[in-house]
């Protein structure tokens, strides 16, 4: 009302002589500058303060939460290879597997979702939130370790890996066996379906064809005996034979001895393997 009156002059006055002299430039850009210094900035939205991809109001991000531990140290400049084939699980077999899950995690507890770290046993409190988050994102058969390479390795990798998988024909996966897996460091233990009948002689044929392109660019190669699955769930240390007992028993009373099978077209999967070069 200050910068009004002093624009416009005091409606309570009629004479001339009371008008006030109107304000300059100056002391106008001084009284405005004082009233923004004056005025406290509002408060930011509180979505902003929710983590991106929230997973809703239930309080996931738990304290306390076990952290993982890198494969390899970060170095400037290098990138990270995984070379995988995307797996989604159809929504036939979603309900079977989420209730096999249910019964594990409560009978063992500190399992979380793999990649998004969320603890098992919470979203076992609402069956839509299992089937969304834990069941509903893509998993992923690893055809080879994922490893550091530089820059200048890039295009001579992708380039291999598109013409010796370009010509994938279709093919089916059956996940038929709840087993237990342990990484290399020991620091993680893994729940996964793995492939043991159809799809492991065309996975393992396509681990071979980017174990060749590995070694010529003098890069690990993959597991002698390699044994295809897709992880989903994880605890921290090496608890596998706990977890296996649990994992035995569960699968005697369950109907889901094996999960499904699901067709696998690799063409797709190879192109989208190859745009997995992320910066460490």
């Amino acid at each position: 009302m200050e910068a009004l009156r002093a624009t416009y002059g005091d409606d309570s006055s009629d004479s001339d002589s009371e008008t006030p002299t109107p304000p300059t430039l100056a002391t106008e850009s001084k009284s405005r500058k004082e009233e923004t210094l004056a005025s406290p900035l509002p408060p930011p939205p509180l979505s902003l303060l929710d983590p991106p991809n929230s997973l809703g109001s239930l309080d996931y991000l738990q304290t306390g939460q076990p952290s993982r531990v890198r494969s390899f140290p970060h170095v400037e400049g290098n990138y990270a290879l995984h070379v995988y084939i995307p797996v989604y699980i159809p929504s036939t077999s979603k309900r079977e597997m989420s209730q096999f899950l249910k019964r594990v995690a409560s009978s063992f507890s500190g399992l979380h979702v793999v990649d998004i770290d969320v603890p098992l046993n919470i979203l076992c409190k609402e069956e839509h939130k299992l089937d969304q988050v834990a069941l509903g994102r893509e998993f992923h058969i690893s055809l080879g370790r994922t490893v550091p390479i530089r820059v200048h390795q890039i295009d001579s990798i992708v380039t291999m890996l598109r013409q010796k998988l370009q010509f994938q024909k279709r093919y089916w996966i059956d996940f038929n066996k709840w087993e237990v897996f342990v990484n290399d460091d020991q620091t993680r233990t893994f729940l996964s379906l793995e492939v043991i009948t159809g799809g492991l002689s065309e996975i393992t044929k396509q681990i071979q064809a980017v174990n060749e392109v590995y070694k010529l660019h003098n890069l690990p190669e993959f597991y002698k005996d390699p044994r295809p699955h897709i992880s989903l769930a994880w605890a921290v240390g090496d608890l596998s034979g706990s977890l296996k007992k649990v994992v035995e028993e569960e699968t005697k009373t369950s109907s889901l001895g094996g999960a499904t099978m699901w067709n696998i077209k690799d063409v797709e999967h190879i192109k989208k393997a190859t745009k997995l070069l992320q910066y460490l």
